[in-house]
């Protein structure tokens, strides 16, 4: 349903163009004066706003120009009305950023139709600001591994269809970047891609985020909000840790993508939509299933299309390209768009175990380029101690646990526990009390701590 705004002092007037409006399909809000009109805005979301030229408490022109400052995508379409309506008035408006200029009395088929354009040049304003975002975040799936070439294989060979896609790994792998590059090779690569985290979203709001809400159904919010079915109508909905969504959450997803529509909450009609659906999850879904605590049925309406992300430590030979990508990223960021890391480093970075994948790498490349401002050429010395501290791999890719290398069970608990402080202390830059409430001890606890097991702050 479209959000129409009039601002007008005249109560007939309103209450007329309201009475119009509402039979022609729209929600309707009113009010008599600039300041309450721009408070409205700011706080709710409206497609178009009807704005008198003479208002009591302010110019109508001007109250234009405070709209069209706003400059976000989400800012309305405004057309004027005047009752004494001049080119000169009209010119001005147009300006000042007016859609169009109405002339009272008002002829009601001018006014619908002027509504009715400006409704849809504001979606494709909306529309536009969302390819532009795509556009500028980076969706190229890097890597030259075994893995990585049959991925990019499956993209596009799987992209052009409309089949379901359910994309398995561990976080941080770039499940994200994968449903980006599905949608990118896409035939709805023209249209948007919505993404939504299912963890990140509390319970009690989830079904709101997912399917709107229509006349105020949730106290203390706007009058009305497009899910993300409803905004991705067109294009591809990314739902990401589809796993984490409750199962009265999951029997309407369900029955939204079996039906292609959906009621959103306080609607009385459902609204249709054509989505195609790119899930992601790194939980093992069939023992979910098996627990009880995700659907069977909405696991194959989701899997049609199962895609794997493998985890960093199984394709290391890409971290030289990914480094390369990142330092390309974020050099020009801080001021120096040359960068290079030593081989020495590379190879540290291929010996430890990345247990917070591609996105613990990103993070560190980026951490180096702050914590070094003055280096352009990053080696070994400038990683942090996790990297060469942490756990290594063995040539089959497992973690080097080093076992032979101690003779009693308190001495490789005590050396575990001394590489986790280490760890710990780096994350915080050496703060001893961030480090023990990290690490749940009283901060004079953790000093005796590291003096037994004989840590070295200069380490």
């Amino acid at each position: 349903m479209n959000h129409v705004l009039i601002v007008d002092d005249e109560a007939e007037i309103r209450e007329s163009l309201e009475g119009i409006l509402r039979e022609e399909g729209y929600l309707v809000t009113t009010c008599a004066t600039a300041s309450e009109a721009l408070e409205l805005i700011r706080d709710a979301d409206y497609d178009v706003v009807l704005l008198d030229i003479w208002l009591p408490d302010r110019d109508g022109l001007e109250t234009l120009g405070e709209i069209r400052r706003m400059e976000s995508p989400g800012v309305p379409e405004v057309v004027i009305v005047s009752g004494h309506g001049t080119i000169e008035a009209a010119v001005r408006a147009t300006k000042l950023g007016a859609y169009d200029f109405l002339e009272k009395p008002l002829s009601l088929e001018r006014t619908l139709i002027v509504i009715g354009n400006a409704m849809r040049a504001r979606q494709m304003r909306a529309d536009n600001a969302e390819f532009a975002r795509q556009l500028s975040a980076k969706g190229n799936v890097t890597g030259q591994s075994v893995a990585m070439k049959a991925l990019r294989q499956q993209i596009q060979l799987m992209a052009p269809t409309n089949g379901r896609v359910l994309i398995f790994g561990e976080s941080g792998t770039g499940k994200e970047l994968i449903g980006r590059a599905m949608h990118a090779a896409s035939l709805r690569k023209d249209r948007p891609f919505i993404e939504l985290n299912c963890a990140a979203i509390p319970e009690d709001y989830i079904e709101s985020e997912l399917f709107g809400y229509r006349h105020g159904a949730v106290p203390g919010g706007p009058p009305e909000k497009r899910g993300t079915f409803e905004r991705a109508d067109g294009g591809t909905l990314f739902l990401d840790e589809v796993g984490d969504m409750s199962l009265k959450t999951q029997a309407k997803v369900l029955r939204a993508l079996d039906e292609q529509r959906f009621l959103p909450v306080g609607a009385s009609h459902p609204v249709h939509v054509d989505v195609r659906v790119i899930a992601a999850t790194n939980k093992d879904l069939e023992e979910e299933i098996a627990r009880g605590n995700f659907r069977e049925d909405l696991f194959y309406r989701l899997n049609v299309i199962p895609f794997y992300v493998p985890p960093l430590r199984d394709r290391k030979e890409d971290i030289p390209l990914l480094v390369k990508e990142f330092l390309d990223e974020f050099g020009p960021r801080y001021g120096r768009p040359r960068l290079e890391m030593t081989e020495e480093a590379l190879n540290a970075l291929r010996q430890y175990h990345w247990p917070g994948n591609v996105r613990e790498l990103r993070n560190l490349v980026e951490r180096v380029l702050i914590l070094n401002p003055k280096v352009h050429r990053i080696e070994k010395k400038h990683l942090p101690m996790l990297v060469y501290r942490g756990p290594k791999l063995t040539e089959s890719g497992r973690i080097n646990t080093k076992t032979d290398e101690f003779s009693t069970l308190v001495e490789a608990r005590e050396a575990y526990e001394r590489e986790f402080i280490l760890k710990k202390l780096d994350e915080v830059h050496g703060n001893v009390s961030r480090a023990a409430e990290g690490l749940g001890l009283e901060r004079s606890h953790l000093y005796r701590k590291m003096k037994a097991l004989g840590v070295n702050m200069k380490e």
